[in-house]
């Protein structure tokens, strides 16, 4: 049996758009507190469903100092990775470069609690904070599947010495994810019932 790849497979990149970062410029809040932190979070998921994108953002902080942005680009890059968790957590460890690696201890703010697959990849990124905004409930009540997360989540990330709050700006967050469906947007991700 062949591989089935083209040279498009062997050059994978996902474009983060500039505006990412004009939106984190143009944020006029002091990223002084977790519900400050949080808003941005939010801000950059508002943006991208205005943008036509997935109504999910995150920001990663090293201490006090906002190390990177993301939203999620599943739509635009057509890689089911390409959370915002995971694209902010990608765009943080190429700033640190080398110290990636072995990170300093990072919080990550995020619009939504994480999914399965975001939930594994923050316990191996560095992360000894998470800060959550709406929760997966209210997530999957739009219509998204997050995937088979333990039960108990946040007591076994709390094990492996990541310290989570959740609901931070929850009424916010969970206005992105209406707005996102009032839109008409796109839910990705959810198996059919023939699969």
């Amino acid at each position: 049996m062949g591989l089935i790849a083209n040279a498009a497979a062997r050059s994978l990149s996902i474009e983060v758009p500039t505006w990412v970062d004009e939106v984190v410029a143009a944020f006029r809040a002091p990223l002084d507190s977790d519900r400050a932190c949080l808003s941005l979070a939010v801000e950059l998921a508002r943006e991208n469903v205005e943008r036509g994108g997935g109504p999910f953002g995150a920001a990663v902080f090293a201490g006090d100092r906002l190390l990177s942005a993301g939203v999620n680009l599943v739509l635009s890059s057509r890689f089911s990775i390409a959370h915002a968790e995971i694209v902010a957590l990608m765009r943080g460890q190429a700033a640190l470069g080398e110290s990636a690696l072995n990170p300093p201890a990072l919080s990550l703010f995020t619009s939504a609690e994480p999914c399965c697959q975001c939930f594994g990849s923050l316990i191996w990124a560095g992360v000894t904070r998470l800060v959550c905004g709406a929760t997966t409930a209210d997530v999957e009540e739009v219509g998204f599947d997050e995937g088979p997360k333990p039960e108990g989540w946040v007591k076994v990330l709390e094990a492996r010495g990541i310290q989570v709050s959740q609901g931070v700006e929850r009424a916010a967050s969970r206005a992105v994810l209406v707005d996102y469906v009032a839109r008409g947007g796109q839910i990705y991700g959810k198996l059919s019932a023939s699969e």
